[in-house]
């Protein structure tokens, strides 16, 4: 039997090390886009006030306008690629503000925004494993650290520097994914602050903690930002970067674990079910907010989203209010109360003996089989950007009158 290879959007992150020039042309590149982006979204507010609509294309005779006056003429000093891709940005922005999926959009900081800018195919050269980008005479310097498909060439190219002063490239391909093999393995998984994730078969994978494991070199690092004089000075930037350097560490250190951890349950289990968690409303609560943000259930959420989807595995997702740490895995009676404090518990009728956490993941793993089976009871969840396909949500049981 053949096996059905997909293709999907897959983007391939490098670091580079540009030269002098390469990097005074990128940083002029990265200024040029925050300005053309804060013009539009400033044209589009002014008419908005008038109640009129202002599209891409008006944004674009904009910028021509624009790059013929005196004021402005250094925009033609960089390549006009990342700047008709902010545009389109913008107008992707307004889209899903229209759309209620989004806020208004907000302009762009010099100190705070991301810097990038987004090359299309007439904005860049990939020769021979060398990338050229426009306005460039030679190939940046980037460091392989895995190898592009074979064969493929990207069809789009993202640029970036983050606040510890790393220079990234996100080369955007078409990406053969060849499904994993099946397996009849299902697993139920309840996430956790102390255990990051319990599964059903009694795993308890234990929460590395990263953001805390470098919570004091974090602190030492802000006194000393804090300390520095305010302003542009050399001093305080220098700073800021040590700080930035902290955080960018500990970002790295849990999206590795993260991604080593979803590929492993992904590979392992045919369907994965986990629990539809509010994180944003639970990170409102101020004593347990930053160990639920060093926990990143969202990303654990996405990435198993998206990896379900590229090798055919099944993701449900059980609602929030769905008691499954009151409700018995052997017997099905379900606790009056049960606070958090209480790590263990017997349960009166049957007096089965209960970890909180590895009922929890039984009961979601019971309920998750139970609607991917049946079918009943299954919506469409939240679309992923990478897959566009949806993970299914289990709805909560009608209440009788």
């Amino acid at each position: 039997m053949s096996v059905v290879t997909k293709h999907v959007k897959r983007a391939f992150k490098y670091r580079f090390c540009p030269t002098d020039a390469q990097a005074a042309e990128l940083s002029r590149t990265f200024g040029c886009v925050r300005k053309v982006y804060n013009m539009a979204l400033d044209a589009r507010t002014q008419a908005w006030t008038r109640q009129e609509r202002v599209n891409y294309n008006q944004t674009s005779a904009l910028l021509t306008a624009w790059k013929k006056t005196e004021e402005l003429a250094y925009l033609n000093e960089v390549s006009s690629v990342p700047l008709q891709q902010a545009l389109r940005h913008l107008q992707v922005a307004f889209t899903h503000f229209f759309g209620k999926r989004a806020k208004y959009p907000r302009f762009k900081s010099r100190k705070k925004s991301r810097r990038s800018a987004e090359y299309t195919t007439s904005g860049f050269r990939f020769r021979e494993g060398g990338l050229t980008l426009a306005r460039m005479a030679g190939p940046l310097d980037i460091v392989w650290s895995r190898p592009l498909p074979e064969g493929v060439t990207p069809s789009t190219v993202t640029v970036s520097q983050d606040a510890a002063g790393r220079w990234f490239v996100s080369m955007l391909c078409d990406d053969a994914v060849t499904p994993a093999p099946a397996t009849t393995n299902a697993v139920g998984i309840d996430l956790g602050i102390t255990s990051l994730a319990t599964l059903s078969t009694g795993e308890k994978i234990t929460n590395p903690k990263h953001e805390r494991t470098d919570r004091a070199r974090l602190a030492r690092a802000q006194r000393e930002l804090s300390r520095k004089a305010r302003g542009d000075g050399a001093n305080r930037a220098g700073a800021r970067r040590r700080v930035a350097r902290v955080h960018a560490r500990i970002a790295d250190r849990r999206r590795d674990f993260l991604h080593k951890l979803t590929t492993r349950l992904v590979r392992e289990n045919q369907t994965v079910v986990i629990e539809d968690l509010t994180v944003r409303t639970m990170v409102k609560n101020h004593k347990l907010a930053r160990a639920i943000s060093d926990a990143a259930w969202s990303d654990l959420r996405t990435m198993l989203e998206y990896k379900t989807a590229w090798y055919e595995r099944e993701l449900v997702v059980v609602d929030r209010w769905f008691p499954s740490s009151k409700l018995c895995s052997a017997c099905g009676t379900i606790r009056g109360k049960l606070p958090l404090n209480v790590r263990e518990w017997t349960c009166a009728p049957c007096g089965a003996v209960h970890d909180r956490d590895v009922n929890a993941a039984k009961n979601l793993l019971a309920a998750g089989l139970a609607a991917s089976v049946c079918g009943a009871g299954v919506r469409p969840q939240r679309e992923s950007s990478r897959t566009g396909q949806s993970a299914v949500k289990q709805k909560p049981p009608r209440r009788e009158p």
